[in-house]
């Protein structure tokens, strides 16, 4: 047989079929993204300087796509230059919340930093959120084949030593098959990353995870997202009051600065 090019020694590609889509953009209450700026006013009229924060994005279990408020967890320290979030405070405080509430994402303030964009350090903590938050609202979200080089089909009948000491994987079958295709089930979640300023700007992105049931393969992305606002539902209001005791509580500002400690 006479190759025209190089292309046509290639495997070909695994075919895939979509089973359900998972958000292309951010769906917000107004209550939630007011209360991200309410926070800040709250940091900078507490300790007179802005800090990073973060804080939760929460949705209802039947409807995990709406952020429908923001939770404040305790924050171990909040640097004016940055903030951590540990997945032992994620699973502290998706434990702690109402049942019909889950965690979706995360939310954090750039104070009165002139950077309007994720940061490398936010690159770290959004990987601790997307594991934790895609373990509660991961769900099969397309069928992808399994192209596997050398398979080889058996029978019950003809299982032997022999016979399963070739090819890379074996299929056994009680009746004899000429021809099979393998198709894994690929298991996909999100979850929301946003961030805000004191002077009212905020920066938005979906992050994704899927991973195939069969094979083990991850594949993460994201993407910039637009924001959707959603108008205040009936009765919510926002209490500023008490953000602030909540801020008092959970805040732990810390005023030195990481070049001052290189010099100690």
């Amino acid at each position: 047989m006479k190759l025209k090019s190089l292309k046509e020694l290639r495997r070909p590609p695994s075919q895939e079929v979509a089973l359900a889509p998972l958000p292309r953009e951010m769906k917000i209450r107004r209550l939630a993204l007011e209360k991200a700026f309410a926070l800040n006013r709250a940091v900078r009229k507490l300790f007179q300087e802005s800090f990073e924060w973060y804080g939760f994005t929460l949705g209802r279990r039947e409807e995990p796509e709406i952020v429908v408020d923001i939770g404040l967890p305790r924050n171990d320290d909040n640097l004016a230059e940055f903030t951590r979030v540990g997945a032992e405070r994620i699973a502290a405080f998706q434990e702690a919340l109402p049942p019909h509430l889950v965690v979706n994402g995360w939310v954090h303030s750039h104070g009165s930093l002139e950077l309007q964009a994720f940061s490398g350090i936010d690159a770290a903590n959004q990987a601790v959120v997307l594991d934790y938050v895609t373990s509660l609202l991961k769900r099969p979200v397309a069928k992808r084949e399994v192209v596997i080089q050398d398979l080889v089909l058996l029978t019950e009948e003809g299982l032997n030593h022999n016979a399963l000491s070739r090819g890379s994987v074996t299929l056994v079958t009680d009746v004899a098959v000429g021809r099979a295709r393998l198709w894994e089930t690929v298991l996909g979640g999100f979850c929301y990353a946003l961030v805000v300023g004191d002077d009212g700007w905020h920066r938005q992105e979906i992050h994704y995870l899927r991973q195939g049931l069969l094979t083990g393969r991850r594949e993460v992305s994201h993407r910039e997202a637009e924001l959707e606002i959603l108008e205040w539902a009936p009765g919510e209001c926002l209490e500023e009051g008490a953000l602030l005791e909540e801020v008092r509580e959970k805040l732990s500002p810390v005023r030195y600065r990481l070049e001052k400690l290189e010099r100690v």
